[in-house]
């Protein structure tokens, strides 16, 4: 292309700043302006692009996609102010705090519909896991039986900020903010599930979000799922087990800035009848992440050439927020606390699943 498409990223914090980096690989994407509250009131950067301290400055440029990076009370704000400017919207998870939020999204989305929206649920783009997608999808161990998750830090303040723990500003705790992606992983891998038991605590670190999240989840056709989701994890741990009905596949470790996950590994496991439980093993061990890199690459094309957003799409942010949401409303006392609700408007479970049920 001659003319690059006109970036601007709101949230120059570190995600919007990793954002920039996948970015400015793309021959065809270009940074024009940013915006974060630190910044000073206005001004260029020696490399010319241009920022501002909130986003209404930012929306004036003349830009043709926005990347979200905020804070989940202020997320679904920008992305609406983007669409309704007529710009393709790249926002971060979660959608909000709350189902309210995404689905208020939605109802801007359906006026614009020649307009690009994806978030960003980046685990599904880790080599590890696309490569245990594709073996699942071959059928080549069968079908999926159960899975095991637990996805876990020790703490939820993070990046030197505490937003995280504020009701206000983030909707929830662990769940939302990291436990979403294994709660998206799971859905991928297993389907959309119709029955969920569920206890919610924030005992430990007492902030009046949750510290710790436990779900026992079963799809409509039988697959289980266990789902431990935690802030009181002092190893830091990403794993999730895909049981088969001829294998095993184990996702260990991801590949993060802060490195304390662990190697990215998957571990596929062929069972036989005579293996006495010790079957056949392969380990693929990854060294570099290209996740953020595919993923902006993936929108640019969807930009680029009309393509229709398929992983990350309003969709399905919508389906893994009712899921958290699922989550949170199974435990009655945490449910009846907070006064959470986890309906969406009728006309909109289509998007959801009409064979799910509270």
């Amino acid at each position: 292309m001659n003319n690059p498409l006109k970036v601007g990223i709101s949230g120059y914090g570190v995600v919007g700043k990793r954002r920039r980096e996948a970015i400015d690989e793309h021959p065809n994407l270009e940074v024009v302006a940013v915006c974060d509250r630190v910044l000073p009131e206005t001004g260029t950067f020696p490399d010319g692009v241009r920022y501002y301290r909130n986003y209404d400055g930012l929306l004036n440029e003349d830009l043709d996609l926005i990347f979200v990076c905020m804070t989940n009370d202020i997320a679904p704000e920008v992305t609406i102010a983007g669409l309704e400017k007529g710009l393709h919207v790249f926002c971060e998870k979660p959608p909000g705090r709350d189902l309210g939020d995404i689905v208020r999204v939605i109802r801007c989305e359906q006026q614009h519909p020649g307009l690009k929206l994806k978030y960003g649920f980046n685990h599904r783009y880790h080599d590890s896991v696309q490569y245990a997608l594709n073996l699942v999808k071959s059928r080549e161990l069968g079908q999926v039986i159960n899975l095991r998750g637990v996805y876990g830090k020790s703490k939820i303040i993070s990046f030197d900020s505490d937003w995280r723990t504020k009701r206000d500003l983030a909707g929830g705790g662990i769940l939302i903010d990291q436990g979403i992606h294994m709660v998206d992983l799971m859905r991928l891998f297993g389907g959309e599930y119709a029955d969920i038991h569920s206890f919610v605590s924030n005992a430990h670190w007492n902030h009046d979000v949750e510290d710790n999240a436990y779900a026992l989840m079963r799809t409509a056709d039988g697959v289980v799922a266990i789902l431990h989701s935690s802030a009181t994890q002092w190893r830091h741990r990403f794993q999730l087990e895909i049981t088969l009905e001829r294998g095993m596949i184990i996702l260990s470790g991801i590949l993060t800035n802060s490195k304390s996950y662990g190697a990215e590994t998957i571990l596929v496991a062929y069972a036989h009848e005579d293996d006495g439980g010790d079957p056949r093993e392969i380990t693929i061990r990854y060294n570099r992440d290209n996740s953020w890199r595919d993923e902006i690459f993936e929108f640019a094309d969807a930009v680029l050439n009309d393509k229709p957003i398929i992983n990350g799409s309003s969709a399905e942010a919508l389906r893994t927020m009712s899921l958290v949401y699922r989550i949170y409303c199974a435990d009655e006392e945490w449910r009846t606390r907070y006064g959470l609700d986890d309906s969406i408007p009728e006309d909109l479970h289509p998007l959801v699943n009409p064979q799910v049920r509270g």
